[in-house]
């Protein structure tokens, strides 16, 4: 059997780019955390520390979009690794970030990287 846990959406206000605009304005971010897992035991015995804790991925994003950096590429392993390191149960992880309205010529709704591992 095959279990995935999705924390979908959480949403970031942050200062990442690599024009000092972005460094002062800022921008607003979304995340989507996608893992693989084995949650029987969870469903089982309704135990919340049999599987992974939602609180504790989105703790991560936060603390992790909290820390400028040019590059969202750079975030995302920040986050990637993290959580590789820090929450047990994991045997695949996807981190996806969504820079919403991008500072960059043209109508952009977003752009967006994919860690997958």
């Amino acid at each position: 059997m095959k279990h995935k846990i999705h924390v979908r959406g959480i949403r970031c206000y942050a200062f990442h780019g690599c024009m000092e605009e972005e460094a002062r304005i800022g921008g607003t971010y979304l995340v989507d955390v996608g893992m693989d897992t084995d949650f029987t035991n969870a469903a089982a015995n309704d135990e919340l520390s049999e599987t992974i804790d939602y609180c504790a991925v989105q703790r991560i994003v936060e603390e992790e979009m909290a820390i400028r950096s040019k590059l969202i590429e750079h975030v995302g392993q920040r986050i990637f690794a993290r959580m590789c390191k820090e929450i047990k149960g994991i045997h695949q992880l996807r981190v996806e970030i969504h820079k919403l309205s991008p500072p960059i010529d043209g109508d952009t709704r977003e752009v967006s990287i994919v860690i997958e591992g």
